[in-house]
């Protein structure tokens, strides 16, 4: 049996193209789904963060229970106790995600302005580094990591009122604009198919 081959880029990008072709309606209904969500998490974004919380929460459980019976399985191998410890911060995050979601709210938006002020900081930084090689659109990584420092800085100002809707808000705008993005690959791929 002869080795398989890599696939070249040229050759991995035809493929995706073909596949975009072949499945554009799938493509299509996904970006629809996808802004209608996120269009409705903008209107409700207490809701859409509350449903956030308590997702992530049932996430965290099923992992925690997972760890916890595959770890008590393997009690000989090397690592049990940060094996099991792990499993338990897991369930318990878990826990008080679901057990009380807007305090889970709270803590979660926290955490999204420390990632947007962290990863702000470092996109500007990267993008100077592009901008001393001279490599191009260093402008468009400057204006995320900008972005992402005036979000923080939002959400930040409007403290404690932003806790119940900046998550939910968010994450709409993100589904929106993902949604969006699909359906008009989707419709791109249609219209070249087509002719």
């Amino acid at each position: 049996m002869p080795p398989i081959q890599p696939a070249t880029n040229a050759e991995m990008t035809a493929t995706l193209k073909r596949s975009i072709h072949d499945h554009w309606g799938l493509f299509l209904t996904e970006g629809i789904i996808l802004s209608v969500l996120g269009f409705a998490a903008m209107l409700i974004p207490l809701l859409a963060g509350i449903v956030t919380t308590i997702f992530l929460g049932w996430l965290f459980l099923i992992a925690g229970a997972v760890g916890l019976v595959a770890t008590l399985r393997a009690r000989q191998a090397p690592g049990f106790v940060w094996s099991l410890l792990s499993a338990l911060v897991a369930l318990l995050v878990g826990g008080v995600l679901v057990w009380n979601p807007l305090r889970g709210l709270v803590t979660l938006t926290y955490v999204m302005i420390a990632f947007f002020v962290v990863d702000g900081i470092f996109i500007i930084c990267y993008a100077l580094a592009h901008r001393r090689e001279l490599s191009g659109r260093w402008e468009w990584m400057m204006a995320n990591g900008v972005v992402d420092l005036i979000l923080a800085g939002v959400v930040i100002a409007g403290l404690p009122g932003t806790l119940i809707w900046a998550l939910g808000l968010l994450l709409g705008i993100d589904l929106l604009f993902g949604g969006a993005s699909l359906i008009v690959m989707a419709l791109t791929a249609r219209k070249e198919a087509l002719g």
